[in-house]
């Protein structure tokens, strides 16, 4: 059984529990990083299908930094209050 939407690219944000220094960008596919204070580093970008965030996450696993949370990034809707009304 496999889901609608995992054929669709989409966004999506993960934090690793270490600061990745922005040489690391080329090697998780173009994703920009930012580093926390709290001594994580976000990853925003997007990606193809289901296989390809895969991938990703076996990249960070690979690198050996404790993965904190993988969150879906829902596209901004142009849709605002004022349609309801």
């Amino acid at each position: 059984m496999s889901s609608p939407s995992s054929d669709v690219a989409a966004s999506y944000e993960l934090r690793v529990g270490a600061h990745l220094d922005e040489h690391w960008t080329a090697w998780f596919d173009g994703f920009a990083l930012t580093r926390h204070d709290d001594g994580t580093t976000t990853l925003h970008g997007t990606v193809t299908d289901q296989a390809e965030l895969h991938g990703l996450l076996a990249k960070v696993r690979d690198l050996g930094v404790p993965l904190i949370s993988v969150t879906p990034i829902e596209r901004a809707h142009h849709d605002t209050d004022t349609d309801s009304q």
